[in-house]
């Protein structure tokens, strides 16, 4: 049985978090170099926000001695994408044809 996504779904509707992910995906990131890129929250809000997104399994955390370090764990939204957003990927493309066609016309 597929697992619920619907930590990772509500993971992704926060813009602060998606912005986490996208400084993730340039590559691990230390809990502090995260909390210094968002000036307008507290070490206690970015640290909520991480919360979610590793309960979500979209961020892995390491300890190294008194660091702590942050990844990207993309898996999850591989799922999403296979599961939800690939299933509509033919409806697109058939809506998206006869548009084409009449723009054309």
């Amino acid at each position: 049985m597929p697992r619920n996504l619907n930590p990772v779904w509500k993971a992704l509707a926060d813009p602060t978090r998606r912005e986490i992910l996208d400084l993730l995906r340039e590559g691990p990131r230390q809990t502090t170099e995260i909390v210094e890129q968002f000036p307008a929250l507290s070490r206690f809000g970015v640290m909520k926000h991480l919360d979610v997104l590793r309960e979500a399994g979209l961020v892995i955390t390491k300890r190294d001695g008194r660091r702590r370090i942050n990844s990207l764990n993309a898996a999850p939204l591989r799922e999403i994408l296979e599961r939800w957003i690939g299933k509509y990927e033919s409806i697109w493309a058939n809506t998206l044809h006869p548009v084409k066609e009449d723009s054309e016309s």
